[in-house]
Formats: C-alpha cells, structure tokens, sequence
C-alpha cells in the first residue's frame, strides 16, 4: 500500500466521522429551536412561576406583587431570554442523547458502562441545585432584601406618603429585567455548583484525580469555595454562607465517592495480578482513610 493510500483510508473515517458530527449537531439543534418556539408561546406562564418568591415575600408584607418595565423593549427581550433558557432544558435531553450516539461507538463497552451513569448524574444535579436555590435560597435572599424598605407600620404605604409626613420612603418597585437576572443567577450558581460530585468523580474514574489528593487540598478548597460563594452571589451573608455550606458538603461527599472508586481500582488491579504494594500502597489503599 502506498503513502497516499494510507492518506485516503485515515481521511474516509474523518469524513464518516464529521457527517455523523454534522448529523448530531443539526438534530440538536432542530430540537432546541422548536423548543425555544414552545417555551416562546409560554414564556408569561413561565416567567409567573418564577415571580412566585418575590410576590410571597411581598405577600408577606401586605404589598402588592408588581415589576415595571424600564425601557420599551424589554417585555420582549426578557421573553426571548426565558424562551432560549427553557427550550434548552427542553431540549437537554434530546441534546444529551445526540452527544452520546456521537460518543458511543468510539467507546469500549465497560467505558459505555461508566460514562452513561454521568450523563444522567448530571442533569439530576443540576436540576436538584436549581430547585434548592429556587425554593430555599431565593426566598431567603429576597426576603433579606425586602427588609431594607422603608414601609409605613399597618397601611402598607411607602413611607414619605401623606401618612407618615413626608419622610423618605424606600419602597420595592423592581424592573422585569433585573428580577429575571438576579433570579437566574442564583439558579445558575446553584445548579452548576451541584455538578461538583459529578465532574470528581469522572475525574477519579478516568484516573486523574484520587480521594487522597482531593482531602490534601481541603484548606485550598475552603477558600476557593468562599471566593467562589462571593463571587456568584449576591453581596450578603446569608446566601453566601448557604453556598458554601452546600458546595463543601459536595466536595466531602465528592472525597467518598472518589475513595470508592480508588478502592474498586485496587481490589480490580489485585484480582488481575498487577497490583504492586511498593508503588500504588501510598496511593489508593490509603485513600479511604486519609479521605475521613
């Protein structure tokens, strides 16, 4: 066989493999624009449901639940907004089943067997941390928030109205964008940060990281956390310190679920044969006791 033989069989199979990538790609993202389309007609439902917090925490208060529009456009931008977030979840699991028919054939079968589990770990976590944020940390960051208005006692007036005499008042009057923003931040933060058990312990498997590395770099962890909780979320304590109470748990969680994966690798090294106590002892074996 000659050189430019050899050239024209290694091209065909990136060919075949670029049509099977350019057959995914338009199938995922016929999904996502009929899904933005359904999300689109919609979108008012969608966007009430996720008023819900700050028209409770209003409720609450004996105020009205009203957000304002601060410019022309922007009814229909925050539309648009909530149409391409909501057809993606839509769409995930179209999507996810398209990048796994691409990936697949170029797997061994064990490999399939411990990819397919992450694949569906990580929407579950995503989905559990957006839930967590929206049913408990947002009703507690809005309700926070809510307590610096300067309300009349027992009418519910801003004050500076006629009925407490003209002093300043500071009453809640929020615009549809920005609540839509903030209240998408914290759902975001939250469901990527729940991805942490998911992205560790595909590193464990592939072998990149084990549980005695990650328990080493705990005080490291701690402050990447923290600046991580200041970062992504708004500037107050209280939701700061959820998240990072909520992102350490995985991390420790994390740490464990590593360490059963550094001890499955051993027991299987040990079964084959190729198991060297000298070199991997200070690694694996160790790991689930350095790990508590």
């Amino acid at each position: 066989m000659t050189q430019t033989d050899e050239l024209e069989d290694t091209q065909a199979p990136l060919i075949e493999h670029l049509a099977e990538l350019r057959t995914r790609l338009i199938r995922s993202a016929i999904a996502f624009v009929i899904a933005i389309f359904i999300c689109f007609a919609v979108w008012n439902p969608i966007f009430n449901y996720l008023t819900t917090p700050i028209c409770q925490a209003l409720a609450e208060r004996g105020q009205e639940c009203g957000l304002i529009l601060i410019k022309l456009q922007e009814g229909f931008f925050v539309a648009i907004r909530i149409s391409l977030m909501g057809g993606f979840a839509l769409a995930f699991p179209v999507i996810s089943y398209q990048l796994w028919r691409f990936v697949a054939p170029g797997l061994y079968k064990s490999e399939r067997g411990a990819f397919l589990p992450f694949l569906i770990a990580s929407p579950f976590m995503f989905a559990l941390g957006a839930s967590f944020a929206f049913y408990v940390v947002i009703p507690l960051a809005f309700d926070f928030f809510l307590n610096f208005q300067q309300i009349a006692p027992d009418t519910g007036a801003a004050v500076g109205s006629e009925v407490d005499g003209g002093t300043a008042g500071i009453a809640f009057q929020g615009s549809v964008a920005e609540y839509l923003s903030l209240t998408i931040t914290f759902i975001m933060a939250f469901g990527l940060c729940f991805q942490l058990p998911v992205l560790l312990t595909l590193l464990g498997k592939a072998g990149l990281v084990n549980a005695k590395g990650l328990a080493a770099v705990r005080k490291y962890a701690v402050v990447a956390i923290l600046i991580l909780a200041g970062i992504v979320t708004p500037p107050d304590i209280i939701t700061q310190v959820i998240l990072f109470v909520a992102v350490y748990g995985l991390y420790e969680v994390s740490i464990q679920l590593v360490a059963r994966i550094d001890r499955k690798r051993e027991a299987d090294l040990k079964a084959q044969g190729l198991w060297d106590e000298d070199i991997d002892g200070d690694g694996a074996a160790e790991d689930a006791s350095d790990a508590k």
